[in-house]
């Protein structure tokens, strides 16, 4: 079923808009009080929550809603498409982003200029990424967040932060000129760049433009491979990550499932197994990549010498996870996009967590180094080890249900066993050292560096209360929903199976 200029159909363009209108109103209000920016944002926050939430409902019959911008038919107009993943990957950057703002509300956001208008900027290009039909507005979508997480990566300033994040920007400029070639040579090989157009001539696809087709597609999965930190393109992740502010580094963690997503999207509907010649051409890359970038993350984890280090290379591992799934096929991408929340949401964990013990330990911050017990140690290391469970995978949370259900889709895979559980072993024994540290190996306090004041808060300051207990609650709804959560992603990953229904809703008698 699908729908094109109906009522709900101007739904898909909200989650655009709204984050747009309030980046522009939030400029506007720039010389007004902070707390009245930060009233705007956490609203503007709900807002799209309510938006993302109407979305995921309207596409949850297997309805895609289109959106075509200035009501000129695809391939020639630009069209917006919310089918059951692009819902999914909406509904969850516009949680993350609340709990993400609010946390921002405790003191980063006066650390710069305009930290609430670039945050509404890098949603506004997150979520037209995840809706666009057509691959250059994708890049434009891509430079839109970039350039706003450019400004974010380096708010507050400082020597170590400009110096990851100018790496980091380096990285992007050059992927974006990369997707640049790339979109040229699929231009030039089909003559569209249309999604679904594409999509629709990949199977008829002369032979004589096949070549340009097929390095046009591998130099995609090689910009979409920068974005998510695929080995070996992942060497910017960990200091850019480790070195920006926690709330930035805890959007960032949905930064890299933009680049999954595009992987994704491109190899179930441009290479899938209706694409003729150039079906499949993804395949020999995913896995062996996925599983090297796992094991670098985990040996990351393990030489970690800050929880901030450590979140990092979570994110990494988490990624070689979720591409290894992507891999096994249907049911393994069925597995990943219940698992993508989960680990998005535990990175996200991880960094505010990180950060708020920073803040409590006055000589070592998050480092692994003994300090003076901070402030209510017990409370705080029982929070912690909640998210190095979810963060493990372990039982009973939902990082247990989707690593079960990505080695129940790989029966033939033994190195995908092997390396998911004994990357999985390794993340356990980071994690354990990196408590042990923190919450055992204490000085007296007279034996610690001096205390700066102010800086001990205690217990739960209003804003970690609600950003860290907002992702601990969204972690337990995932696990307590694992039953609709499960059968959402299966058919979500049945939907991606069937490019047709795809092409038809958005070409339709164009075609």
């Amino acid at each position: 079923m699908t729908t094109s200029l109906s009522i709900s159909g101007h739904l898909v363009i909200a989650p655009v808009l709204v984050p747009f209108v309030a980046g522009v109103l939030l400029l506007m209000l720039r010389d007004q009080s902070l707390t009245l920016q930060r009233g705007l944002a956490v609203l503007v926050g709900l807002i799209q929550i309510g938006f993302a939430l109407a979305l995921l409902i309207a596409v949850a019959d297997d309805t895609l809603l289109t959106y075509r911008l200035g009501d000129w038919p695809a391939p020639w107009g630009i069209v917006l498409v919310a089918d059951r993943l692009a819902a999914w990957m909406v509904l969850i950057t516009s949680l993350l982003a609340l709990c993400a703002v609010i946390y921002a509300g405790g003191g980063t956001d006066r650390q710069g200029r305009h930290f609430h208008v670039l945050f509404q900027m890098q949603l506004f290009g997150l979520a037209g990424a995840f809706l666009t039909g057509d691959l250059f507005n994708l890049f434009v979508f891509f430079e839109i967040l970039l350039i706003a997480s450019y400004g974010l990566a380096l708010h507050g300033g400082g020597p170590a932060r400009t110096r990851a994040g100018l790496h980091y920007v380096v990285m992007n400029l050059l992927g974006s000129t990369v997707f640049l070639f790339a979109a040229g040579l699929i231009y030039s090989a089909m003559g569209s760049l249309n999604l679904a157009d594409l999509a629709a001539k990949a199977a008829s696809l002369p032979l004589d433009n096949l070549g340009l087709a097929r390095a046009g597609g591998l130099l995609l999965l090689l910009v979409f491979g920068l974005k998510a930190a695929l080995l070996p393109l992942h060497l910017w992740l960990p200091n850019a990550y480790a070195g920006t502010s926690a709330p930035v580094a805890a959007l960032f963690a949905v930064m890299t499932k933009m680049g999954i997503y595009a992987i994704l999207r491109t190899h179930t509907l441009l290479f899938g197994s209706a694409a003729g010649d150039l079906a499949g051409l993804f395949e020999p890359w995913l896995m062996p990549l996925a599983l090297a970038t796992l094991v670098v993350g985990m040996l990351g984890a393990l030489a970690a010498e800050t929880m901030g280090r450590l979140a990092a290379y979570l994110v990494l591992a988490s990624v070689g996870t979720l591409l290894a799934a992507i891999a096994l096929g249907t049911n393994g991408i069925a597995a990943g996009l219940y698992y993508l929340p989960h680990s998005t949401f535990a990175a996200a964990l991880m960094f505010l967590l990180s950060d708020a013990i920073k803040r409590r330990r006055t000589a070592s911050g998050d480092s692994f180094t003994p300090d003076a017990d901070m402030p209510h140690y017990a409370l705080w290391g029982g929070v912690f080890f909640v998210a190095a469970v979810a963060a493990t995978g372990l039982p009973p949370l939902s990082g247990f249900v989707g690593k079960f259900l990505i080695l129940q889709a790989a029966p033939g895979h033994p190195w995908v066993w092997a390396i998911l559980l004994i990357s999985a072993l390794g993340i356990v024994v980071a994690l354990a050292r990196a408590g042990s540290h923190v919450f055992f190996n204490s000085v007296t306090a007279s034996s610690a560096m001096p205390q700066v004041p102010g800086q001990r808060a205690s217990l739960f300051a209003p804003y970690e209360f609600f950003a860290i207990g907002g992702l601990l609650g969204l972690i337990l709804a995932l696990t307590l929903g694992a039953g609709s959560a499960v059968d959402f992603a299966r058919a979500t990953a049945l939907q991606l199976a069937d490019p047709s229904v795809y092409i038809n809703a958005v070409l339709g008698s164009t075609r």
